[in-house]
């Protein structure tokens, strides 16, 4: 588990057949990429971010989620407002 300014979040690798999953929890804010990143390379092949409960993101994790997405990972369960996020970040750097 992973604390910030009072705010919690968990990463957690849950490794498959197929590749791993990384299950996101919390609220994430560019304080945790760094140990997201370190977890995605140490798994070897991510498919999955698994964003089910993942409650708030702020701008630094949307523009990483979008080189996620480039790179094959998918997102699953990822909130409306994420996705929106995603996609205005996307326009805007076009």
């Amino acid at each position: 588990m992973l604390c910030s300014s009072g705010v919690t979040a968990r990463i957690e690798a849950i490794k498959g057949a197929e590749g791993t999953t990384i299950r996101l929890i919390g609220q994430l804010d560019a304080e945790y990429l760094s140990e997201l990143k370190d977890q995605i390379e140490a798994n070897g092949r991510v498919v999955v971010l698994e964003m089910d409960e993942v409650k708030l993101v702020d701008v630094d994790v949307v523009r990483f989620l979008i080189e996620c997405e480039l790179q094959g990972i998918e997102l699953l369960g990822c909130s409306a407002y994420i996705r929106e996020w995603i996609a205005r970040e996307r326009n805007r750097a076009n």
